[in-house]
């Protein structure tokens, strides 16, 4: 096909794209008018594992900006085939051969004490030195874990059934306590970077994984996510900033990873945050911040934290769901930020972990602390069962 275009004129190649995109056009109107005709949009699973199974083999050149945190794009294809009870798709051969490349991007330092806090995992392969190696020890200043590359590196392995038993959690662990801030929030690097609730609430994430909260000054973190909280009722990126529901369940998903969320806020400060969170639906669906259009992924940032504090059903749960259906591209799969936009893996993976919450679609349930499936938390209960066991039997002898 591309050497009969090389061959046309200019006009009639713009010509021979008018009637494609038409075509798609149409294609598009009357698979939506389908989906349409019961008065409401119907799930396309099908078509939404495709999606996520491509986006783990290929992505377009437009996604090129993604390629320092390919371990994101991973995570968000892993958990939503998981919660779509998709992962079959992912054969055993290609299973380890990922497990192995994220432990490749694990940066395994000595035992110089800047060496550990540089630890974790990187996103990507964009460092030449670091590829297809799982025992590369960077000597390179720059070259350092990213706390978010953590937290979806180890929440991938828990997805695909690893043991995490080849995971440097001493260096890890190190690696997160040097990215605290003296008010308690977090860096994502060493190498610099802004600090805030998202950082704050990847560390929390990680040290529940590892089960070892000893990384984290936790009365510093709580105090700095209650100083948050603005005069809307909701929290902020951090002190004196806008309410915003992304950070609101940061800093939600934090404190109850903590088992601090009934002893930080109150249950004024509690019923205050749920009327702020529940007043972001519009139009069916959940906005982040007031005078904002309704956007998928706050499905599950929104929904999440009402899940955590009791309040999930103050929404119109059925209004919710439609307005996610709405954004889903009924050719290629994938849902998108808006209707009538292009899908990508960020919003696909949360618009399905948000009707996974609506326990709807016949999806496996999330755990809406982690995001990942309860089929998965279940399977890292058995590691920290594990973990513990082995502790008191070392003790033992």
């Amino acid at each position: 096909m591309l050497g009969c275009l090389a061959q046309l004129q200019p006009h009639r190649i713009r010509m021979w794209y008018y009637c494609w995109e038409r075509l798609l056009t149409v294609c598009k109107q009357n698979f939506e008018r389908r989906m349409s005709d019961a008065g409401e949009y119907q799930f396309l699973r099908t078509r939404h594992i495709k999606f996520l199974r491509r986006c783990l083999q290929v992505l377009p050149h437009s996604a090129v900006t993604f390629d320092t945190s390919r371990m994101t794009v991973l995570f968000f294809a892993l958990s939503g085939l998981d919660l779509l009870d998709g992962l079959d798709e992912v054969d055993d051969t290609e299973r380890r051969d990922i497990i192995n490349w994220i432990y490749s991007l694990q940066i395994l330092p000595g035992d110089d004490k800047d060496q550990m806090a540089n630890a974790g995992f990187r996103g990507g392969t964009s460092l030449a030195g670091c590829r297809g190696t799982s025992d590369y020890t960077s000597n390179i200043s720059f070259d350092c874990g990213h706390i978010t590359m953590t937290y979806t590196a180890l929440a991938s392995l828990i997805i695909l059934g690893d043991d995490l038993t080849r995971v440097n959690r001493k260096a890890v662990l190190a690696h997160v306590a040097a990215l605290q801030c003296q008010d308690g929030s977090f860096y994502s690097t060493r190498g610099g970077s802004e600090n805030d609730m998202r950082f704050m609430y990847c560390a929390a994430t990680i040290c529940f994984i590892l089960q070892d909260f000893s990384a984290i000054n936790i009365n510093t973190a709580v105090q700095y996510i209650v100083n948050s909280m603005s005069y809307e009722g909701a929290m902020g990126q951090g002190i004196y900033l806008e309410a915003h529901g992304g950070s609101s369940y940061c800093a939600v998903a934090t404190l109850h990873l903590m088992g601090k969320l009934d002893l930080a806020l109150s249950d004024m400060q509690k019923q205050r945050l749920m009327r702020w969170l529940v007043g972001r639906q519009i139009g069916g669906g959940l906005q982040g911040r007031p005078n904002k259009p309704p956007d998928t992924c706050y499905t599950f940032w929104i929904g999440a934290s009402l899940k955590l504090l009791g309040g999930l059903n103050y929404l119109d749960l059925e209004a919710l769901r439609q307005f996610v259906l709405s954004t889903q591209d009924p050719i290629t799969g994938g849902l998108a930020k808006y209707p009538d936009s292009h899908p990508d893996g960020l919003h696909t993976y949360l618009g399905i972990s948000g009707l996974s919450l609506l326990n709807r679609d016949n999806l496996r349930p999330v755990d809406p602390a982690l995001n990942i499936s309860q089929r998965a938390l279940k399977h890292l209960h058995t590691l920290h069962k594990s973990t513990t066991e082995n502790s008191k039997s070392s003790n033992y002898l």
